[in-house]
């Protein structure tokens, strides 16, 4: 089965018409964050998430943490998945199921030492997939993804082992180290930002050298 491939940062029906035709399987629409590329008004999220067609996932990260924000930013925007960018209380995971049955939900776990591992074991059973990528929750700037660096893949492997839910893998990837991560993290699917882009915009040679890559890294086992 082929790695799944999300695009993220999307910003324009031109950039969402691009992934598309390139095979991403998700597109990734960034709602307000502390830092970081790719953010867009609501109403464009809006916009952009009605385009996705059957088989193409629009996926809206938000750094909202709490039920009551999420629900009322979901109703607005209505994504298919919401990315949590944010740590959501459990008690909270709980009750976006039940005021948002039909949605999907991700969870960033930003790897660093063990406490990444525990940390996606304890959130699993409650979201539908994980996204382990590379950031920091804390700090005079708050980190909460894009920041186009790589992490030690080899606890993301161990949280892809340690868990059952589909894991996506974000973090400064691109065409020249994309499968080496494949290889040594085997996630279900690649999350791709900066990696894909030229002055910041999403560049169709870039996309075509990094979507061979991924499919010369060959289907998961």
């Amino acid at each position: 089965m082929r790695t799944r491939l999300k695009i993220c940062c999307i910003s324009s029906r031109a950039e969402a018409s691009l992934a598309i035709e390139v095979g991403a399987s998700a597109i990734g629409l960034v709602s307000a964050m502390p830092s970081g590329p790719g953010v867009i008004p609501e109403t464009l999220i809006t916009e952009l998430a009605a385009l996705a067609p059957i088989g193409v996932a629009a996926v809206l990260l938000t750094s909202l943490g709490t039920a009551d924000a999420l629900i009322e930013q979901q109703r607005r925007c209505r994504a298919d998945v919401l990315q949590l960018c944010e740590v959501v209380p459990h008690d909270d995971l709980k009750r976006l199921r039940d005021a948002l049955p039909g949605t999907r939900f991700m969870h960033v776990v930003h790897v660093g030492g063990e406490d990444s591992i525990a940390e996606a074991e304890a959130v699993a059973p409650l979201v539908d997939a994980l996204l382990l990528d590379t950031g920091a929750r804390v700090g005079a700037v708050r980190e909460l993804g894009g920041t186009g660096r790589t992490h030690d893949w080899a606890i993301s492997a161990r949280i892809v082992a340690a868990t059952d839910r589909p894991t996506f893998l974000a973090g400064g990837l691109h065409a020249g180290n994309v499968g080496e991560a494949i290889a040594t993290v085997r996630p279900y699917g690649i999350d791709v930002c900066s990696g894909v882009r030229a002055n910041g915009t999403l560049d169709r040679e870039r996309l075509k050298c990094f979507t061979a890559a991924v499919d010369a890294a060959g289907g998961q086992s």
